[in-house]
């Protein structure tokens, strides 16, 4: 994300800091070490600063996915805004790490809201522990440093996507090689029928895998991306595939 102006210090917490937005005064940018790793706007739960979030909000919206697990917290910026949106659905949201949701609690605004339940779980064990067919779609948002974490991107982490729900969104950083991207990919190929990606080549991209029931107009997607202020470029299931088509999935260990 791109900052704007000189930021002020809200609380800091062993690598993690809180900064307020000196132009949106409402704002709070959680930063992870180097990282910025979450953002919400106090007065306006609908407003998402990431470029990946609302690229991940046009996806969900297009599938009509009112149910949403989502792995990964930090903020709980892109599950506060869908419950703003629609507080007759369901965002559930598993963070790992307590000391993360403790200072969204106290300095980013998170508490309860129709719609929103937050747990302090980990990813993989809360994945598994889900029953088929439960959720509507999975929005993968999870980083050990800046990588997806290891269990969350096997072939065996994949089926478990599939089981849970016939959507799945997960958040990559990569650079111009894009070998996280084809490596995440590729591993979602073995479980879904259907995988494409929305980002840029530098940062952000999210990696989308569907089954049937669900059927979205890829095209539609791409239009409405490129209209956002951070255009996404689409790339294509059968363009993705011939990208990933040497690239071996990684599996559980």
């Amino acid at each position: 994300m791109s900052r704007r102006g000189l930021p002020r210090t809200v609380a800091r917490s062993g690598d993690l800091v809180v900064e307020r937005d000196r132009l949106r005064p409402s704002g709070r940018l959680l930063r992870q070490g180097d990282m910025d790793a979450s953002y919400v706007d106090l007065a306006d739960p609908a407003h998402l600063e990431f470029d990946y979030m609302r690229w991940m909000r046009i996806v969900l919206t297009a599938a009509r996915a009112r149910r949403v697990l989502h792995i990964g917290g930090g903020g709980c910026a892109l599950a506060r805004a869908l419950a703003a949106s629609d507080p007759h659905g369901r965002q559930e949201v598993c963070e790992a790490d307590a000391e993360v949701l403790a200072m969204a609690r106290a300095h980013l605004g998170l508490c309860r809201a129709r719609g929103l339940h937050v747990r302090h779980a980990e990813g993989r064990a809360h994945l598994s522990a889900q029953a088929d067919g439960s959720w509507d779609a999975v929005a993968v948002d999870a980083f050990v440093g800046a990588r997806v974490p290891e269990q969350l991107r096997t072939v065996q982490a994949a089926a478990e996507l599939a089981r849970v729900a016939p959507l799945a969104l997960v958040n990559v950083v990569d650079d111009r090689s894009a070998r996280e991207v084809r490596a995440i990919a590729a591993a979602l190929a073995t479980a879904y029928a259907s995988v494409w990606t929305l980002g840029a080549r530098v940062g952000n991209t999210v990696v989308v895998a569907g089954r049937p029931p669900v059927a979205l107009d890829v095209d539609r997607i791409a239009a409405i991306a490129t209209a956002d202020p951070s255009p996404a470029r689409v790339t294509a299931p059968a363009e993705l595939a011939r990208a990933i088509a040497g690239t071996a999935p990684a599996h559980d260990r």
